[in-house]
């Protein structure tokens, strides 16, 4: 009897193996090409897509994929099928924002953590998640116990002592064992460091975003760092010099207001706007211009309160938030550190667009949740707003989805492919013509698994 009970439960356990989990099988839907950059157009109509494991293990045309005789089928005809969409710069404070990201289909996020910042701790407790690819800033200098401490990254030059070749790479290795998977790369760096950190997070696969000042963004190219974040911060190599040395001191100090008045005032049509997008689009470097934090600062904004997963979501959690009932902010911030001059949020547009006739490569990420920005929301806010600068929408769907495997080099994300994480959207509405149609979801299938998506916005939780 002993025997046939342990057998009993070795049995039960092969059977819980993904080999040995019953598939889910979507059947009929059309398959939206989103590869080469969301350039091709290669869609699957009629497609089958067979998951099991959280992965997707078929995936094509339907003459072309057996359908395993236990799955369990889902008729998809007349949907369409894109893998789910990832958020490059946000974080989840809560389980109400998690749920948010899940309900507007944002299945994974590059999580900032910022306990004493604009954004808050990152929340990784919550259940169900997106995944969470959680971020952590390269430090280049320490300050010891210097007394006053600095002040600002110009001070911190000054005073701290700049780390070590050894000691950045340790630094990087400490942090890859914690289970880092993106690094921002900052002010204080100096070009050598960033070329230091670039290399060796190079050599442990994990994903460089820069957002930098005393590195020149040319000098990050050649280091070969994955990303720049910010639009009006990769823009900083637009300013005079003396300006770009400011605002690398100081960015959130002072120089910050002269250098946002600068950008409100230069022409998209300058020669050094051109010149300067050819070489964002020559390297193999992509732009995340995070033009959501903008967003509120836009004559033609919505109200994003009106949103279904906004009923969930607590004002009081969110940087600089806008009135739910007005959809703007009661009292716009006049401070050094987060206030934006008349115009420049029209321009960066503008100026973003020549980034893009150039050729810029693009990841798409929200800055969710500081200057207003909501969860899940503000990422189909971000991607409205690349169409604006120029992508198509496959382009914008792209940079949400697949771009994120080809220019962070992380395998398996986001193509429905096999062999590829099943984080998929099913939609009711082709959204190829217009990205709006990208909230027409039908279906959120997270690590193969179907959410109630009803249940996601029952109440608001803590």
């Amino acid at each position: 009897m002993k025997a046939l009970f342990i057998t009993s439960i070795l049995l039960g356990a092969l059977l819980q193996t993904p080999q040995m989990q019953q598939p889910v099988v979507l059947v009929g839907g059309t398959i939206i090409d989103v590869s080469n950059l969301g350039k091709s157009g290669s869609d699957i109509k009629d497609s089958i897509v067979v998951i099991r494991g959280g992965q997707i293990v078929a995936a094509g045309p339907r003459e072309g994929v057996r359908i395993p005789w236990n799955a369990k089928l889902f008729d998809v005809a007349t949907k369409y099928i894109v893998p789910g969409l990832n958020d490059a710069f946000a974080t989840q404070n809560n389980q109400a924002q998690a749920n948010a990201h899940l309900y507007m289909g944002v299945t994974s996020i590059v999580g900032l953590d910022e306990p004493d910042g604009r954004r808050g701790p990152l929340y990784l407790r919550a259940n169900p998640s997106p995944r969470v690819y959680r971020l952590a800033v390269i430090e280049g200098y320490d300050e010891g116990k210097l007394t006053p401490p600095p002040r600002t990254i110009a001070d911190l030059r000054a005073r701290g002592t700049a780390l070590s070749e050894e000691q950045l790479v340790k630094q990087v290795d400490t942090l890859a064992q914690s289970g880092i998977k993106v690094l921002l790369l900052q002010y204080e760096l100096s070009a050598e460091q960033v070329r230091v950190v670039a290399r060796r997070a190079r050599e442990l696969h994990i994903a460089t975003i820069g957002e930098l000042g005393f590195t020149t963004y040319y000098d990050a190219i050649k280091a070969g760092v994955n990303a720049f974040v910010h639009s009006s911060r990769y823009s900083l190599e637009l300013a005079p010099a003396e300006l770009r040395k400011e605002v690398a001191g100081a960015p959130f100090g002072p120089p910050r207001i002269k250098y946002y008045q600068f950008l409100a005032s230069l022409s998209a049509n300058d020669p050094a706007v051109k010149r300067y997008a050819s070489v964002l689009a020559s390297g193999r470097v992509a732009l995340i211009p995070t033009l959501s934090l903008f967003y509120l600062e836009l004559p033609d904004h919505k109200n994003l309160w009106n949103e279904p997963a906004a009923a969930i979501l607590d004002p009081s959690d969110i940087h600089l938030p806008a009135n739910p009932l007005t959809g703007n902010r009661d009292n716009p911030d006049q401070s050094v550190r987060d206030s934006f001059p008349p115009g420049v949020a029209d321009n960066e547009l503008r100026i973003e667009e020549q980034y893009q006739n150039a050729g810029a490569r693009y990841i798409a990420g929200s800055g969710t949740d500081a200057f207003g920005t909501l969860p899940g929301i503000s990422l189909h806010t971000e991607l409205k707003l690349l169409t604006r600068a120029g992508l198509t929408p496959r382009e914008a769907i792209a940079a949400a989805t697949s771009n994120f495997g080809e220019l962070f080099g992380w395998k398996n994300v986001g193509q429905v492919k096999t062999g590829y994480n099943a984080d998929l959207l099913v939609l009711d509405e082709n959204p190829v013509n217009d990205i709006e149609k990208l909230k027409k979801i039908h279906m959120v299938i997270l690590n193969g698994e179907i959410l109630d998506r009803d249940k996601l916005l029952l109440k608001r939780l803590k």
